[in-house]
């Protein structure tokens, strides 16, 4: 895996009955946050059957641009046919950053997808940083710490402890967050998104 051929940093746009989930909005706003710090953009993932007109949404939200997979097997929430959108998506689009809301939906979706793309997946987090791994280097081997990396943080063993967890070596690092942890920013107004439209087949 050539980890410089992977950039950006997206954000599965969940949506139900055509409405974009908050979920996706706070989403939107924390890949906002962490995109910049790694001087790239946010990308918008739209799964569903005639939810185009949602993509102005997700911009005034803070997307750059909104990758839409636009088809009638999309218009309910199924494992198999959503799996397949996102992990097609992420094979041709190859983006360094995941997220993905842990709603019911997220929580079926996020595994799946992360399975089939081989990379790894933190689930339920409640903090997201970009910074070094491991966090100090280890004497003498300064030289293997690497930066830009994406530290998940989330409670452990019952909530007791709290663990942040990198994924240096594959991509993209993938996590689900907790509704209701990021912020959503205050939408701009009148802001537009490139919408790529891209279908994988079904």
């Amino acid at each position: 895996m050539n980890l410089e051929e992977y950039k950006g940093v997206f954000v599965f746009a969940q949506q139900v009955d055509n409405k974009v989930s908050g979920i996706a909005l706070e989403l939107i706003g924390e890949g906002k946050r962490l995109a910049e710090k790694l001087s790239t953009e946010v990308t918008a993932v739209l799964v569903g059957s005639g939810v185009k007109d949602l993509a102005d949404e997700l911009a005034a939200y803070g997307a750059d641009r909104v990758i839409l997979v636009d088809d009638p097997e999309l218009k309910e929430y199924r494992t198999e046919p959503y799996a397949h959108a996102l992990a097609s998506v992420v094979e041709k689009y190859k983006p360094e950053i995941l997220l993905v809301g842990a709603t019911a939906i997220g929580r079926d979706l996020g595994p799946r997808v992360s399975a089939r793309i081989h990379t790894g997946l933190t689930a339920d987090c409640t903090s997201l940083e970009i910074g070094d791994f491991p966090l100090v280097a280890a004497p003498g081997k300064e030289s293997e710490q690497k930066h830009n990396q994406l530290l998940m943080t989330r409670p452990a063993f019952g909530g007791n402890t709290i663990a942040t967890i990198a994924c240096p070596d594959n991509r993209p690092q993938m996590a689900t967050v907790r509704p209701g942890v990021m912020q959503k920013i205050d939408p701009i107004a009148g802001a537009k998104a490139e919408v790529i439209e891209y279908n994988p087949g079904f």
